[in-house]
């Protein structure tokens, strides 16, 4: 609110000394648009798009079998692009409106009431505009990384089908719960950058996909070698440089806070890199580039949750535990539970999530989180029990819902390709494409 001239308040006499205070509190407390912010979540939007198209794509690409390149990078390109249109209609809506407790309204269904300068009151010095594609960036890699479960086994047609449901009946309403003023939000459940929301709820996902379709005909038998491991060195080299988006622009402005995030971003990823490489080298005889690179992204999922909460000494010890937990899950876990989860959707990001998750209540720091966390203290064991009771919600909520999207679209058009599909490469089959 702008005081045009003095005269207006000298005419109100008395009443208007009484009324300037509250005059003056009112303007004060107008969003005022920050330039500074805005440019970097605009950067930082970039950043985080960047991670799924190329980054996932090349990550992904790489590491599946050359008849099926053009297939797996076609799903990350096609989800982003369905989500998208999804979270115009609908998606943002249910996430980040006010509504109940277990989802948002309807507010913003096709973006109505979304002006040029109105801001979302989670992030009141930037550009709803802005806020709302930022948000889109995670609507958007979280499908796209369960896709890594089922690579090479699913029909096209049910992928889309799938993910267009899942980001709507299960990502959005976890949104929600967490980050849109939901019950987790509520209960204290600490995720700064979307360990729950995105890694669990994705690795889970990819669990029960895995699980529904079955294993890769001659899994345990075949040569499933990555075939080239330099796109997905590329597309991780991506992910990394884009996290510092994914982490650090979840302080929603250009702020102290997003400098200690991108710090222990950087030292979490490199230390479970390290840790998986010394794990592998130990027990493998040799550290491979698969390993160092999975390593990396197991550390950068662990953090997520934490960024906004930890200092750097937490996030090394945050990168070192993931680095070994996620080894163990994408190779003893993964070996003994005989599920075929083709490029370890829930062995990184499933177990890397929930292990960054908790230790977000182990290494959490007051005086770096307490900042609109009543309640916040160094880490201890309330905390511990608050992630884990949140963990078990998202866990069972993205299980359940995603068990029943599958039969629903394995009945309706079928999930898997024929035996014969399967055998000669869904890249000529699917697309009527192939790599020379």
């Amino acid at each position: 609110m702008r005081l045009k001239s003095n005269s207006v308040i000298a005419g109100l006499g008395a009443a208007g000394t009484l009324l300037l205070p509250a005059l003056v509190l009112a303007a004060d407390e107008t969003p005022k648009l920050d330039t500074g912010d805005t440019a970097w979540m605009l950067t930082s939007t970039a950043l985080v798009l960047m991670m799924t198209i190329p980054g996932l794509a090349l990550f992904y690409g790489g590491m599946v079998r050359k008849k099926n390149l053009l297939a797996t990078v076609m799903q990350s390109f096609a989800i982003t692009c369905l989500i998208s249109v999804l979270w115009l209609i609908v998606g943002y809506s249910l996430a980040f409106t006010s509504g109940s407790t277990i989802v948002g309204g309807l507010g913003r269904i096709f973006m109505a009431g979304l002006t040029l300068d109105g801001v979302h009151d989670l992030a009141k010095t930037i550009p709803e505009t802005v806020f709302m594609c930022f948000q889109l960036t995670f609507a958007v890699i979280t499908p796209a990384l369960i896709a890594g479960a089922f690579a090479e086994r699913m029909k096209f047609s049910a992928m889309m089908w799938f993910m267009a449901l899942w980001s709507l009946i299960v990502y959005a309403p976890v949104a929600h719960w967490v980050w849109g003023g939901g019950f987790l939000g509520d209960w204290g459940v600490l995720d700064y950058a979307g360990g729950t929301v995105v890694h669990i709820n994705a690795g889970v996902a990819g669990l029960v996909c895995a699980l529904v379709i079955g294993k890769r005909k001659g899994f345990g038998t075949d040569n499933m070698a990555p075939h080239n491991l330099v796109y997905s060195v590329i597309g991780a080299s991506l992910l990394w440089v884009g996290w510092f988006g994914f982490n650090a622009g979840s302080a929603v402005g250009a702020s102290a806070n997003a400098g200690m995030a991108m710090a222990v971003t950087q030292f979490a990823t490199a230390a479970a890199a390290l840790a998986w490489m010394f794990a592998e080298w130990a027990t493998r005889g040799k550290p491979s580039v698969l390993g160092i690179i999975s390593g990396a992204v197991a550390g950068l999922v662990a953090i997520t949750p934490a960024s906004g909460f930890v200092n750097p000494m937490g996030s090394l010890a945050i990168g070192i535990v993931a680095g070994l937990v996620c080894f163990w899950g994408a190779t003893s876990l993964k070996k003994a539970m005989g599920y075929d989860d083709s490029l370890d959707a829930f062995g990184v990001h499933g177990i890397g999530g929930f292990v960054g998750a908790i230790l977000t209540g182990v290494f959490a720091v007051e005086v770096i989180g307490g900042e609109g966390k009543k309640g916040l203290i160094d880490g201890n064991a309330g905390q511990v029990l608050t992630q884990l009771w949140g963990t078990l919600v998202v866990i069972a909520w993205c299980a359940i819902g995603t068990f029943i999207i599958l039969k629903v679209v394995d009945a309706m058009i079928g999930l898997r390709v024929t035996n014969e599909e399967e055998i000669e490469g869904l890249d000529i089959n699917l697309h009527g494409e192939t790599v020379h």
